[in-house]
């Protein structure tokens, strides 16, 4: 698709040159539109967002001053089910960014088959600069301004990048208070003690070492010994690198916002975990080699890289020097379309994030159903429901990828986007 087709699909109001994330995923959509038959007469239902709330946040600072923040809230698609996304709080959270994870989000719900639509938060913050009580009454307004359009049946928000256990405490309490009753199924990844599930810390990183062991034995590839990559060590890198290191891999790099790390014999992870906690960054392990030029971890040589930070990582610029045999995709958004182009011309197998990452709203989905009906599953329950849940999706996407000789992240669009707008079809338009 051409530039100025795309920005002819950007709304007025986005008026940088920037395509940014919402153009990548336009041009997703039309790289599987030919291949939705008579349902892509539906396909612009997934071209524009259902519903945006940009909402001003102003709190008291704790000088006494009164500071401004931009928060956002986009529901992208309902047919299948309540919104379902994050909250992100970092400072360049932009409206084409939320709205293109509220859109992956769509596809991902429906990639894994949860009843759940997309939605997806944030606020324009850098979080570390707020003390606690700044934050907490960030997140209390931010909760009240956007409580019009999220609930129990409506939009249940979740944790992401720079929010926690504790943001979504505050959020369930705002929104339990303004409603005078308790709603604990109004987001996830609350505390164990507020109606949290077993599991859904460690759920993301785990969804994407389970896809990608079922990736490597796809292509013949044992994991004990395979050389990882990871970029990014927070709640995704750092536990799937973890668990890819429990089961013999070797994770030979790790780049975090500061640097990366290298050891080719494989870094302890555990050990690097320990570090990471007590100084906030893998910068100083003395367990590895520090490499300062960001640039050059994509050229590090490994079998699988997974690159767990933010949007548009993989690109035109630095795809040609990826030597992975696997690219595991656990942010949300990592890789942009020309990107996938040179890693499909290069052989690299690319997992897509709609599925690769799916564990962590899975996860939500268990936890959501346990508040309804106040019965909670086991930690090994819910491990198994996700892993089986996980390599049914892989495997689905895989089947639909080689019948139809597409890539991955196409087939699994295939998938998501038919449920969509089967369900869209289906319901019709009222009035």
């Amino acid at each position: 698709m051409s530039e100025s087709l795309i920005k002819h699909q950007i709304p007025s109001y986005l008026t940088n040159n920037d395509l940014g994330p919402w153009g990548v995923y336009l041009q997703q959509i039309d790289r599987v539109t030919p291949h939705l038959g008579s349902l892509a007469r539906w396909v612009e239902t997934l071209k524009r967002p259902k519903r945006m709330l940009i909402v001003d946040v102003p709190i008291e600072r704790d000088d006494g001053s009164i500071a401004h923040y931009e928060g956002y809230r986009v529901q992208h698609n309902t047919s299948r089910g309540p919104g379902k996304g994050g909250v992100r709080f970092h400072q360049d959270v932009t409206l084409s960014e939320v709205m293109a994870l509220s859109a992956w989000m769509t596809v991902k719900n429906a990639a894994v088959n949860v009843p759940y639509g997309g939605a997806k938060g944030g606020i324009r913050v850098d979080p570390k600069t707020l003390s606690r009580g700044e934050l907490m009454r960030l997140t209390r307004r931010y909760t009240s301004e956007i409580g019009i359009i999220i609930g129990p049946n409506k939009d249940i928000p979740a944790p992401d990048v720079g929010t926690d256990t504790q943001i979504m405490a505050w959020m369930m309490d705002t929104y339990s208070m303004n409603q005078g009753s308790t709603a604990s199924g109004v987001v996830t990844g609350k505390p164990i003690s507020l109606g949290g599930s077993l599991g859904r810390h460690e759920a993301t990183g785990r969804g994407v070492f389970v896809v990608g062991g079922e990736a490597a034995a796809k292509i013949g590839m044992d994991i004990v010994g395979a050389r990882v990559s990871v970029q990014g060590f927070g709640n995704v890198g750092g536990i799937a690198a973890r668990l890819f290191a429990d089961a013999g891999a070797k994770v030979v790099a790790v780049q975090d916002h500061k640097t990366t790390v290298h050891r080719s014999s494989g870094l302890d992870i555990h050990a690097l975990q320990e570090h990471v906690a007590k100084f906030g960054s893998v910068e100083g392990f003395p367990g590895g080699e520090q490499i300062d030029d960001r640039a050059q971890f994509w050229s590090l040589p490994c079998d699988i890289l997974v690159p767990a930070a933010l949007e548009q990582q993989i690109n035109a610029g630095n795809a040609g020097k990826i030597q992975a045999r696997i690219v595991l995709e656990g942010a949300n958004g990592p890789t942009t379309p020309e990107a996938d182009d040179i890693l499909r011309d290069k052989g690299i197998l690319l997992v897509p994030d709609v599925i690769a990452n799916a564990g962590g709203v899975t996860v939500s989905y268990f936890e959501w159903v346990q508040d309804f009906s106040s019965f909670f599953w086991t930690e090994d329950e819910i491990n198994l429901r996700l892993t089986r849940i996980m390599r049914d999706a892989f495997n689905a996407v895989w089947q639909l990828a080689d019948e139809k000789k597409v890539s991955l992240r196409t087939a699994a669009f295939i998938v998501a986007c038919t449920r969509v707008l089967q369900a869209r079809e289906m319901r019709g338009l009222y009035p």
